[in-house]
């Protein structure tokens, strides 16, 4: 689970970051969330993007071979951090889908989703100040004409970009996604 950008106080104990991997754990999934580089304790500095891409795929290389039986491998992120997740999801074949709240369709390009390898789920706050529910809206109408994948995309009635007032329908919206997407045993 891959938390918002670390220039504007993104961690991985961000409350988005942690419900995800609540979700993902509370259906028996090994999940992991991790400071990128200069965040809290991890060493190194901000690298605009592609650095944190390698943090994340070396997070992945270790869950992979702490986990070498896992059935299922997704991945989720939130704000900042689901458009390095997208960008992880593209050179990961194994990737089998992902949950991306936020989304900055507005701040990066996400024309590489061209095709997008898997299916998933996109939130988004109606009351987004720093990503116009309009960008995420254009991206997931591109994401929706590409065959052999779903996007299921939920819009949460009253969410900020930092989902600062009541989560329960972004956990409603994640947990109904999530029961129907995964497979039984992860």
């Amino acid at each position: 689970m891959l938390h918002p950008h670390p220039q504007h106080g993104g961690t991985m104990n961000n409350r988005v970051v942690y419900i995800l991997y609540q979700a993902f754990v509370k259906r028996g999934f090994s999940a992991l969330r991790f400071n990128f580089r200069g965040v809290g304790r991890s060493q190194g500095v901000f690298d605009n993007g592609q650095g944190e891409l390698s943090d994340a795929a070396s997070a992945l290389d270790w869950m992979q071979a702490q986990n070498p039986n896992t059935k299922s491998c997704w991945i989720g992120g939130f704000s900042f951090g689901a458009w390095v997740a997208m960008q992880l999801m593209m050179r990961r074949p194994e990737i089998d889908g992902f949950v991306s709240v936020a989304p900055p369709a507005n701040i990066h390009d996400f024309s590489f989703l061209a095709p997008c390898p898997a299916s998933g789920m996109i939130l988004h706050g109606d009351k987004d100040d720093i990503v116009p529910q309009v960008s995420v809206d254009k991206l997931v109408q591109k994401l929706k004409k590409q065959k052999n994948i779903g996007i299921d995309y939920r819009v949460v009635k009253g969410g900020n970009h930092f989902f600062q007032d009541d989560v329960s329908e972004l956990i409603g919206h994640l947990n109904d996604y999530l029961d129907k997407s995964l497979p039984k045993a992860a």
